[in-house]
């Protein structure tokens, strides 16, 4: 049996950028220690970002994403160099390569693209054994690393360096709910077994956010809705809070007592993946829909619709209910994502669990940029229910920012 892997969104994105054939694959390849990504001599080999999940210690589960060569040529170069910048993101630590003592005006636009994201970087020197690295690329922002996927010189002190600029690019991480629930405190989570529900297992954020209990010394009971209510009257004392998925949001919100805190899975994910704040008032956008306005609903992850979709079904459902407006909502999946969102009056969000908190946070920027408010599943469907300032009780500061909002 394999060992547990975790997920994608909790591991260090570790990006690996640079033009064709500087090795950019071969040193991935002496980084693993094994054959993850195909080499060739013809320029251009690798078309797709290739993701490599692997153990890189001291600093445990990593992603390593391979792109493609970002000075490509013609129509499919330019698809291939789109998805490249996608991958800038969400990369947490990014690594150039170049090819032995070249660096030029392409690497310090890497550079600087990296930069501007406030990204650490290595600036790997591959094929050291045909030409010398210059001493320094950019002081103070970038570590050179002389390096040979050939001959595996140098490919030590690149791991070495790794560890060392990993805890900045992993400074944001945070508890999913261990701030609200204390140790010996009790969370009650509500689990719908439904359709939609994964046979034999729970979802994502709901097993992540056990585990994050547990690693704090709380408590967890689980119970579905209909459950919810027996549970609650048997237990000693009321739970420190109740997470709901945010599909049984109104019912479970009328069987918790209006002194316990409640909110959901998705919403916490906001505040774990994203900001909270900003998601929380892009929600009020739902109050100017009208007949004819378009509505983005951005999926992380690739999925086939079963049965009352949340997405596809329910949202819109509710938005329609609350809004008594037509309106047309348009679905992306996955880093799919459009250039222009003039043309939308609001995202909404899942909750991101498959993605880290950077590419999440560069979707919520890209929204603020254009002006197009940006929110998430949970905080939508508990303001068109009506329960919103019940579903942000644990939050004081997106309570307030939501109340001083509305005058």
């Amino acid at each position: 049996m394999s060992a547990p892997s975790s997920p994608k969104g909790s591991r260090l994105h570790i990006g690996l950028f640079g033009r064709r054939n500087v090795g950019k694959s071969s040193l991935l390849n002496a980084l693993a220690r094994q054959d993850v990504a195909i080499v060739s001599s013809t320029a251009g080999t690798t078309t797709d970002p290739v993701e490599k999940p692997m153990e890189l210690q001291p600093l445990g589960p990593v992603l390593f994403i391979d792109t493609a060569g970002i000075d490509d040529e013609g129509a499919l170069g330019a698809a291939r160099i789109e998805k490249t910048r996608g991958v800038l993101d969400r990369t947490d630590l990014g690594i150039i390569v170049t090819d032995g003592g070249v660096w030029g005006e392409f690497e310090s636009g890497l550079l600087a693209e990296l930069d501007r994201r406030s990204v650490p970087v290595i600036a790997a020197f591959n094929k050291a054994d045909l030409g010398a690295a210059p001493e320094t690329v950019a002081p103070g922002r970038a570590r050179t690393i002389p390096t040979s996927a050939a001959t595996g010189a140098g490919i030590d002190d690149l791991r070495r360096a790794i560890a060392q600029a990993a805890p900045e690019a992993a400074a944001a991480q945070e508890t999913i709910l261990g701030d609200l629930v204390g140790p010996g405190e009790l969370a009650v989570l509500v689990v719908p077994v439904d359709k939609e529900a994964p046979k034999g297992r729970l979802i994502l954020p709901q097993a992540q956010t056990i585990r994050d209990l547990l690693d704090r010394d709380a408590l967890a009971l689980v119970v579905k809705e209909r459950e919810l209510r027996t549970a609650l009257d048997n237990l000693r004392r009321p739970p420190a809070l109740v997470v709901t998925d945010s599909q049984a949001f109104l019912k479970v919100a009328g069987d918790v007592p209006p002194e316990v805190p409640l909110t959901s899975f998705s919403i916490l994910f906001a505040r774990w993946k994203g900001d909270l704040v900003v998601q929380t008032l892009g929600a009020m956008a739902v109050e100017s829909l009208k007949h004819g306005d378009r509505v983005l609903i951005a999926e992380a992850c690739s999925h086939h619709p079963v049965g009352e979709d949340i997405g596809r079904v329910k949202i819109p459902r509710w938005i329609g209910q609350y809004t008594g407006a037509r309106i047309e909502f348009v679905h992306c999946q996955g880093h799919d994502f459009p250039a222009d969102l003039s043309p939308y009056r609001l995202v909404i969000h899942c909750g991101a669990c498959m993605w880290n908190r950077r590419e999440m946070s560069a979707r919520i920027a890209r929204c603020q940029e254009a002006g197009v408010p940006i929110t998430n599943y949970g905080l939508v469907i508990a303001y068109s229910l009506g329960i919103f300032e019940r579903a942000l009780g644990p939050f004081p500061a997106a309570l307030e920012a939501y109340r001083r909002s509305r005058g």
